[in-house]
This record gives C-alpha cells, structure tokens and sequence, in this order.
C-alpha cells in the first residue's frame, strides 16, 4: 500500500518538501521564466509549522499498535477540486457519500439523468460532462469544494478536470479506488439497471486504471492518494486541511511593515515606534522584536537586497518569525535570493549583487537558514475572518486564498501592460484601479512617495531605501506610521515623486483618466455615468480656469428648488416658491424635522483652510507660501491676486485656532462649505452687462414714456389704461433694480464707514451701499451712468496691497467682505458630510465667536474701536421645523416671509439629519432652495408676477433638476470620502470633475 502524496506538477510547480521549481525572476522590473511556483508543504503560523495530514513521504504512521490501514488518513485542501478515479462498480459513489456533503458531490451519471432522464445513457455523456463541468466551475470560482464522481480512468477526462482546477487557482486532488475486477463485477450485478453491463467495460476500465497510477502526479494532481482493496477504501478517512494561505482565524491586531531593502537601523526604528522591544543575541544583534500588548508584524516581502544590512533585516525577521512574533510574505527579492542560494544562475543585479556580498560575511548555518526560511514563506496570507489580505505586490478578489503558479506569480510582480515608461521599467497594470473586494489588500514593490488608500488596498512601500521612509500600517486601526530614511542608501531608477499634480501620491494626473465617457463609483448612489461631451466641457473649464488641481479637492453640488407653490400673497400676485411645498416635498420623504437656513446673497465659495504651510506642503504637495485655498463652485479662483486668498484664510485660520476646534477635529486642515458676499465680488460682470443694463434701459424709457402719456392724459386723451400699465412696468423696473442693488456694496479701506452700513440687526452682513440709492434715478428705476462707481468698486482694486497696519485695524481692503461657512465638509481622516446640521452650525458659530478676539488681538492698542466693525466671518441663521407639527410649520412660513420681507434671498430647507434615505433606499434630496418672490424677480425678469407670467413660469420640469442636484451631491460625498481616507489625488479628482462635468447638462438656469 503507496500514498502518492507528491506536489510536483508537470507545468513545474513546487512540490511540496523538494526546490523551487521554474518560480519568477524579476529582471529590471520585468518578470522572466513567468512562475508556475505553488504554495510550499510547510506553513507559518506564527514561527511554527504545520504538516498538512498525510506525510509527505507515502507513507503512514501507526498509532497505539493499530494497522497503519485502519488510520488512513487522506488529506483534502478545504477548496479544491477532488477527482474520484476508478472503473465502474469500485465504489466512488458511495464513498464520496460517506465522507462530503451531498451538495459538494457531482455525478457524471446523475448529469446524464439530467440531460437524458437515463443515467446508463452513453449517448448523452458528452453533454452531461459539459453540464457537470459547468457546475464544477461555478463551485469552483464560489470557493466551494467540489468532488467529481466519475470513472475518469482516461487521461482526457482527467486533463479536463486538471485545466478546470487550474482555470479557477485550485489544487486538484486525485482519490484512486483500486477495486478487484470481481468486486466491481459483482457489485453492478447486483444493480438492477447495471446487470447487463458486459464484462469487458470493467476490464477496459481496470487496464486504464494500471496506466494511469503512475503518471497521475505529473498529469497535474496536486496530491493523489491511491486505496487499493476494500479493505483500505472502508478504513480511509478524508480530513480536510486548511491551505496554507488561509490564516483567518488570526484577528491580529497586526502591525504591516512595508518593503525593508536591508534598511535595518530604519526597521529597528519603526518597531521602536510601533511599541516592539528588541531582543539582542550574545553580539547585540538583533534576533527578534516583542510587543508589549502582542501584536503581532506581518512584513509584506523585500526584506533584502539594495540597502546597507540585508543579513541583519533577515536575522531579526526571521527571528520573530521564528518565535511566534511575526508573520512574512516573500517578495521577488527574497524569490530571487533564494534560487541564489540554491545554486540557481541569476543575474546579480537590482541590489542582489550587494546582498550577495554581505552574505558572503556570515556563516554557512545562517546561509542555510536563510535559504530554508524563503523556501517556506507563502505567498499571500488571508487574515482577520478574511477582513485581510497580505502580499508583496497586491492581489485581485480572484486571488485571495487561492494556490496556484498563476497566484504565486502575481503575489511576487503583480502584472505589467507590456509597455516601458521613459525610464525603461515595465508600466503596473493599475489592478487596484479596478479592486471592488470586501477585504483590505495590503502590499508593496513599487515605491510611491507615501502610502495612501485606494478602493480599499494600500501600498506600504513608501521607498526607505531611496531616501523616502518606511512605512507600517496598525491593523485593524488603519493608522500609519512612519520613519523617515536616513539617508538614501540607493539612487532610484525614477524618482519617487514628481512636481506634477499628483506626484507626490506617485500618480500624476492624466488627461484619459477623465477624457471620454466615464462612469464613477461613488458609495452612496452607486455607479454614475459622465457623457462624453460634459466631460469635454468640463475639461475646457478646469484646465484654462481652475485652481492648482491639488487644491480642488471638492466642488458643491447643484441645488433643486422646492417644487413650485401656487399659493397667492395679498394684493401683490402669487409666489413661485414657497416654504409650504419644501415642508410637504420632505414629509412626504418620510423626513420629520428639517433646518431652514438662511440664503446668504453672496456666492457658493469652498475654503481649504490649512493649520501652516507645512500642513499644506505634507497633504496637499503645494509649494511654500499657500496655505489653503478659495474658490467658486466651479472651481476658479475668487481673487487673481494670491495674498488676498491668504489674507483670508489667515482670519480663518486664526478663528479655527481660537476656537479650539485643530485639537478637537485632531486636524491640520478643514475644507468649509461657505457663502462668500457680496455677489458684486464675483458677478461684476454679470451686474453690469445683464442686470444693470435691464435697469439702465428702463430708467432712461419709463420717464420719457409715463411723461408723454401723462400729458395725453392732461390734454383729455383716453390713454389711462395704457398709462396704468405703463406706471405698473416701471414699478416693476424699479423693484427689479432694487432687488439686485440688494447684492451690492462697496468693498475696500473704509467700505463699512462710507456705506454708514455697519452690521445688519442681526450681525448676518452689511446692508447695501448708501451710495447706490444716491445713484437711482426717477425713483430708483435705473442705474444711469453713476453705475460705474458702484459696480467698479464692488471688486479689490487691480493692484492693492494691504499694510500691517491696515489689516490690523480691520480688515483693510477686504472690509466689506463677509464669509459665511455653514458646514464643515471634511478633516484629516474623515468626511463630516453626515453630521447633523445643527452640530455643523453649532462648531461654525464657535469659530464666528472666536473672531472678536482675534480682531481684538490683531488690532493690538492702537486699534481701538475696529473691533466694532463688521468681522469677515457671518453667521447663518436658522430655524428647525417639526413637518408633521402645522404650528412649527406656521413658524417656519413666517420666518421665511420676514426674512425675504427684510431683502433677504430666501432659505435652504435641509433634513436635520444628513445622508437621509427614503422607504426604497434612495437618497433624499440634501437641501432645496425656497427663494424669495423680490428676489426671484431677478431671476426671471421685472415682470415675473403678473398673472399671466406667473402662469406661464408655474409649467416648471424639476424632474432633470432634481436628478442632476442628486447625482452632483453623491459625486461630492464620494470626493470627500476619497480626500478623508487618503486616497490620491487623481481618485478625488475623478469625483470632483464629474460634479463639474454634470455641471454642463442642459437644463432650466433659471432653477
């Protein structure tokens, strides 16, 4: 009686206790004599091995004085594929019966029942192989284990089944049934639907059989076990084994250690960091590293090669290893190195040659144990409830737990697209880009300036060896920690970051990652598609008008209008919108308590508020002297001139830190979503080619015209109904020119003393210039040439400097400017999209609050008074609204109404929770805007309100809008997930252009 129980495959594969066999060698990048490599017959569980059931040797133990026969012990992987072999009546049914689910069995002749409903049916054997194979398959790619109960005594059906094996990175596994020719004889006898089976089948069947024995390891099999007599079929015993890859019943906590390069000062550094305690021989080397608290190190591969001490990386790993301390994965360095050191020819080049040398230093013992721990390091572990996945360079879903040459390679190199880049290494195939698995993959090989997540995987190799630093990530914490180089121990081929946007994650921008039609993943709305000539818009937008790409980190979305409302106001026409449709539209959402905030009339502006420069350099890779960043929502700039950006966001800044909320936050940055007054600042243009130009032409039309049907009048002409609808458009005019002056003030050194303005009752912004209503004409029906001195003063000036002494006494040239941030979006390492609103609000009042004394403070003795001037900072008032409660409804209406009473734009009516989902689990919209009647008249012209028009306005299609408003704002929440969690910048990127892409959907402007 023989157990074959060999590894070798006959495409080279390891076997199990013998050399490597025909694994990778990584030339320059590139992979050469591709590995067919599988996993070894050894495996590491924290320093100790375990045998995997059968001895690898044939043979069996005995136990307690009982026949080895009656402890047969066939070992199976718990996922691979089991290939039952013997001729017909030896059995196989019945003991694949007894030893695995009936579910993991598949029945050549149970498929032929199925395509023929005669399981003897010879004719339908190929079609019932096809159908078994397909079950196979997708049992197989499922991750189950899969038993094949056939005769399969022919060397082409077991090649199908071996190709199958392989297809989906599976062990096949051989169970041979070797009955005697009588046995099988009498067995079929005795089945009714069997009897007349000639002889001469069983015969072929037992001749097939004696062929195929000894050839079945080398036909692919991972492991063959062969019973002979009934006997040994009744005393066998399956037992499934774990694969060697397969350790997730450890739940760590881990401490990954990214690519060492020989770099042993720095890893002794970073265990330090990580709270290890170093253990030292006789000669104070270092043998093995302990935590305090158990953790356990898991090093991702590349211990060797390039740097100063590979023997001393290796001493001190394999030490920890050894002990139970650590776990490690090879990487093509080790791979290399160990064909090396078993006499293999190799090219010594990439730091090998380096190694070799300081190798050749140490003694022949420590040569061979250095040899037998790359022997036995596998090539990717499956850790914590397979929440975790540890390889040197990355692995695809498909992959994870799975043993096969095609797994071992990938682990070892990843994969390439055949092309070079500029400095002749392999381009990566960017697997990660397309990575959607549940579990974490953590890796290394190719150095990128700093380790950052991405669709769930990370790189560690931050290129210590290069001069960059060494980099571990606490698991299950996600924190990274860090030690720099000590110096640059080898001059990389290409540099590790670059000066384009991007570089610095390793990943510059580039055009094809945004050209065309794209679609984004995005968390909260799923997949969200960008056609392809928004896309081209967008581009033309963001390449000749954006900010520094690296600081655009999100743009808001747009915002739907509450649906329209046909209530009627008294005596003055009807409204277009209305607080009462924006509190039905959520009730109906299933929405109860809402925040009604004010509009501010200003612009959409997002801040990016950094602690320093240095804060800014490390996270957003800007050069000296920025600091942050303000822009519009489509992402220019709002001011051409650097310092004025900076000006404001050192008040900002200054606020942030009184307020207490850097410590709170634990950040070095805040990105704000704010208004930024007045509108005059950013929309010049707009006021005097568009608007000032309606109310221009009307000022000069209406006096000549009311005068001239005036004096028809006087003179007994019937002209009073011409006269009365005359006097009614002007009226309008005039309060279509009121209306948008509303927006406008002046800016600059003494803006709040000449516009007598100051701060509005409630502190919120300052009231309009004086200066506008000394330009009105015919009473206030238009803005003569006077224009020009409102509208050219509603910017900074080209040119403007402002003194120390200025900005301390105020605000110098930006008096008059307001900001008012009414959320903060993200922080360093997370995304405050889904906090509350009220606590949003609640930290921004703190910050409004802490401006006093930072002006106080900045004005210093001299500045005595300016701290009673309006401060940059705005607050935003609001109200909460119970839906379901009419007299909080009441309250909410009349809130509205006071404050578009006042002048004031209007109100944005928000769930008070965020991410708020409906009955079916789509998203509600985040906000709606319920503008005010006065200042819709801006929007639609002088005359929206007359009954006719108003008719006419109130046939409004939301639907587009409402979609366009939903989609922009998942495309928002996925960008500031992506900025949180580190991801690069060409990830947060391809979010924030789709929200600008969107952007350019045609639809109604004036919703």
């Amino acid at each position: 009686m023989t157990d074959v129980d060999r590894s070798e495959q006959a495409d080279g594969t390891q076997r199990a206790h013998g050399p490597h066999q025909g694994s990778g060698n990584h030339e320059g990048g590139t992979q050469q004599e591709v590995g067919t490599q599988q996993e070894v017959g050894t495996q590491q569980v924290g320093g100790t091995q375990q045998e995997g059931g059968a001895r690898g040797d044939g043979t069996q133990q005995e136990r307690g004085g009982v026949p080895a026969a009656a402890l047969r012990t066939l070992p199976v992987p718990d996922l691979s594929l089991v290939v039952l072999v013997g001729a017909t009546g030896s059995g196989k049914s019945t003991f694949a019966a007894r030893h695995f689910k009936p579910t993991e069995v598949l029945s050549s002749d149970f498929c032929r029942g199925l395509v023929s409903d005669d399981e003897n049916d010879q004719s339908a054997s190929g079609d019932a192989f096809d159908v078994l194979h397909f079950i196979a398959g997708k049992r197989l790619a499922a991750g189950r284990l899969t038993v094949v109960d056939a005769t399969n005594v022919q060397s082409e059906a077991r090649a199908q089944l071996v190709r199958l094996a392989r297809e989906h990175d599976v062990l096949p596994v051989a169970i041979v049934l070797d009955v005697p020719e009588q046995v099988c004889a009498e067995r079929n006898a005795a089945r009714a639907d069997r009897a007349g089976l000639p002889r001469r089948v069983i015969q072929r069947h037992q001749r097939e059989l004696r062929r195929s024995l000894r050839h079945l390891e080398r036909e692919g099999f991972r492991k063959v076990h062969v019973l002979r007599g009934q006997e040994e079929v009744a005393a066998a015993r399956v037992v499934t084994e774990r694969r060697f890859n397969d350790l997730r019943h450890l739940t760590g906590p881990f401490d990954i250690i990214g690519d060492i390069h020989g770099c042993r000062s720095e890893l002794e550094t970073l265990l330090g960091r990580l709270g290890y305690g170093l253990v030292h021989d006789a000669l104070g080397r270092s043998v093995d590293a302990v935590h305090p608290e158990g953790r356990t190190a898991v090093f991702v591969g590349d211990l060797v090669d390039r740097g100063p001490d590979s023997p001393g990386v290796l001493r001190l790993v394999m030490g920890m290893v050894g002990a139970g301390h650590a776990l490690c994965v090879p990487g093509n360095h080790e791979n290399k190195l160990g064909r090396y050191l078993k006499g293999r020819k190799v090219q010594p080049t990439h730091g090998l040659a380096e190694t070799i040398e300081q190798l050749d230093k140490e003694d022949e013992p420590f040569r061979a144990e250095v040899g037998a721990f790359i022997q036995g390091l596998v090539s990717h572990y499956v850790l914590d409830g397979g929440g975790l996945v540890v390889c040197h360079a990355g692995l695809p879903e498909k992959y994870h737990g799975r043993t096969s040459g095609r797994v071992r390679s990938f682990a070892l190199y990843g994969d390439t697209t055949g092309e070079t880049d500029e400095f002749g290494l392999p381009v990566r195939y960017p697997w990660a880009e397309d990575y959607r698995g549940r579990a974490a993959v953590v890796y290394g090989h190719t150095p990128t300036p700093r380790a950052g997540w991405l669709n769930n995987t990370i790189c560690l190799d931050t290129g210590c060896v290069f001069g960059g630093a060494m980099t571990a990530l606490r698991w299950p914490e996600r924190e990274l920690v860090d030690v720099p180089a000590e110096r640059v121990w080898y001059e990389p081929t290409k540099p590790l970051a670059t000066e384009a946007p991007g570089g610095a994650d390793g990943r510059p921008l580039d055009l094809n990652d945004v050209a065309g039609r794209r679609i984004v993943e995005t968390r909260h709305m799923g997949r969200l598609a960008v056609r392809e000539e928004n896309a081209a818009a967008a581009l033309e937008v963001m390449s000749r008008f954006a900010i520094d790409p690296r600081l655009l980190p999100y743009l808001p979305p747009t915002m739907a209008p509450c649906a329209t409302s046909t209530e009627e106001a008294d005596g003055e026409g009807g409204y277009l919108e209305h607080p009462a449709e924006a509190f039905a539209g959520y009730r109906a959402d299933g929405v109860r308590e809402v925040v009604c905030e004010e509009k501010h009339m200003g612009s959409r502006a997002v801040v990016l508020v950094c602690r320093d420069e240095t804060a800014a350099a490390e996270r957003f890779g800007v050069p000296k002297g920025v600091s942050g960043a303000l822009y519009t929502r489509t992402g220019r700039p709002f001011f051409d001139d650097p310092e004025t950006t900076e000006r404001i966001l050192r008040r900002v800044r200054a606020c942030v830190e009184e307020a207490g909320l850097w410590a709170e936050l634990e950040t070095d940055w805040l990105l704000l979503d704010a208004e930024l007054m007045p509108w005059s600042l950013k929309a010049t243009g707009l006021l005097r080619k568009q608007y000032a130009a309606v109310g221009a032409a009307s000022g000069a039309a209406f006096p000549g015209v009311l005068g001239a049907l005036e004096a028809a009048a006087a003179r007994g002409v019937e002209v009073a109904p011409l006269l009365g609808r005359q006097r009614d458009r002007a009226a309008d005019a005039a309060a279509f020119t009121a209306a948008y002056r509303r927006y406008c003030w002046r800016v600059g050194p003494g803006a709040a003393d000449a516009s007598g303005a100051g701060q509005a009752a409630d502190g919120a912004r300052p009231r309009a210039v004086n200066g506008a209503d000394a330009l009105a004409h015919s009473g206030g029906a238009g803005i003569p040439g006077g224009s020009e001195e409102v509208l050219g003063s509603a910017g900074i000036p080209d040119g403007a400097a402002v003194s120390d002494a200025a900005a301390g006494a105020g605000l110098g040239e930006l008096d008059g400017v307001r900001l008012a941030p009414f959320q903060i979006l993200a922080v360093q390492g997370r995304s405050l999209a889904g906090l509350p609103h009220t606590e949003q609000l609640a930290l921004i009042d703190r910050v409004i609050a802490a401006e006093g004394a930072v002006a106080s403070r900045e004005a210093g003795p001299a500045g005595d008074g300016a701290v009673d001037r309006p401060g940059l900072l705005a607050t935003t008032r609001r109200i909460v609204v119970d839906t379901e409660d009419q007299a909080s409804v009441a309250a909410g209406i009349r809130w509205w109404l006071e404050l578009t009473g006042a002048g004031g734009e209007g109100m944005v009516v928000k769930p008070l929770q965020a991410l708020v989902r409906r009955g079916d689990g789509r998203l509600v919209q985040p906000g709606v805007k319920c503008r005010g009647r006065e200042y819709l008249r801006i929007i639609y012209g002088p005359e929206y309100t007359r009954p006719e028009n108003l008719r006419r306005l109130r046939v409004r299609h939301l639907g587009h809008k409402r979609s366009l408003a939903l989609r922009e704002y998942a495309l928002g929440l996925e960008a500031l997930d992506r900025l949180a969690e580190g991801e690069p910048l060409w990830r947060v990127h391809e979010a924030v252009f789709g929200v600008l892409a969107l952007e350019s959907e045609p639809v109604d402007p004036r919703l």
